[in-house]
């Protein structure tokens, strides 16, 4: 989905065509009922204006559907629901027909959930782009300093990077780098139950108040802040225990015993485990930053 600015669309603009690519204009619920059935509409707002007004939200908010598929669908349905309404002998009935308001309550229900699935999509799906762009960016810092950071360094700035130089360098990036991966598990963990929770925060209340394509732009760029808190916390976590500030936890090989002399052969592999070890359960504590659940919400309101 592109950003909403410039000449780019956004999905939901995207998606107002039929199904023979033509572009539509936004309509009202007025624009659905069948030729010849104004009358019967007009009795149909008298008789029943709380479900009348609903189905004019609902009809809104499909057209603000993240996936294009549902805007048509929904329209479909609501079609069907006002010709099968608008043809009913009993709408003209006074008082109105208590099996009228019914149907209409159970198609109202019916729309709402499909449009909650439609909105649950564009969180879930805008996590999983942003956490990806996060994963692969992170993949490309670490790889770059391993490969040529000593060579480029040397290049730029004339400086010589000695042994204990290059092993506390490629420390501190595999560190951070692991604790991006830590990070991304940390979400998908905590979300795998709680995507409803998470699609009710993000639209505080009212479904209609957050359009699903900036949901899902907005989780996009959660899920990418989140890979970066968890490279922040590890890197952190590296340099805290590195400059020896926390005396109760020994690291089991340092730069300067992996470059003298009497090393052991083992020494390397004890240095990477140990600081994959650290950053892996930083970035998984990445819930430390300001939270995407946990969040105090507002009372939701049961109206579209």
């Amino acid at each position: 989905m592109g950003d909403n600015g410039g000449g780019r669309r956004t999905r939901w603009h995207r998606s107002e065509t039929d199904e023979s690519g033509a572009e539509q204009r936004a309509e009202s619920l007025r624009d659905l009922v069948p030729q010849g059935y104004d009358t019967a509409y007009t009795q149909l707002g008298d008789a029943f204006p709380e479900q009348l007004l609903r189905l004019q939200v609902l009809h809104s908010a499909s057209q603000r559907a993240f996936e294009p598929s549902t805007s048509r669908a929904l329209r479909r349905t609501l079609r069907c629901v006002l010709r099968s309404v608008l043809r009913d002998p009993r709408l003209g009935d006074s008082p109105p027909s208590r099996h009228v308001g019914e149907y209409l309550d159970e198609e109202i229900t019916g729309i709402r959930a499909r449009l909650g699935q439609d909105r649950a999509v564009a969180v879930s799906r805008g996590l999983n782009v942003g956490l990806g762009v996060g994963a692969a960016v992170s993949v490309v810092l670490l790889c770059l300093p391993l490969l040529w950071g000593a060579r480029l360094l040397e290049q730029l700035t004339g400086a010589t990077l000695g042994c204990t130089d290059r092993w506390s360098l490629l420390g501190a990036f595999v560190c951070g780098g692991v604790g991006a991966f830590g990070a991304v598990l940390s979400v998908l963990v905590r979300l795998r139950n709680s995507g409803d929770e998470l699609t009710r925060r993000k639209v505080n209340g009212h479904d209609g108040v957050v359009a699903p394509g900036e949901l899902y732009r907005t989780m996009r760029h959660e899920g990418v802040y989140r890979v970066f808190v968890g490279w922040i916390l590890a890197l952190a976590v590296y340099f805290l225990l590195g400059a020896d500030f926390v005396t109760f936890i020994e690291t089991p090989a340092t730069p300067a015993r992996l470059c003298s002399p009497g090393g052991r052969p083992g020494d390397g592999t004890d240095f990477w485990g140990f600081w994959c070890a650290v950053g892996f359960v930083a970035g998984f504590n990445e819930r430390w930053a300001y939270g995407l659940l946990g969040r105090a919400t507002a009372p939701r309101k049961d109206k579209p």
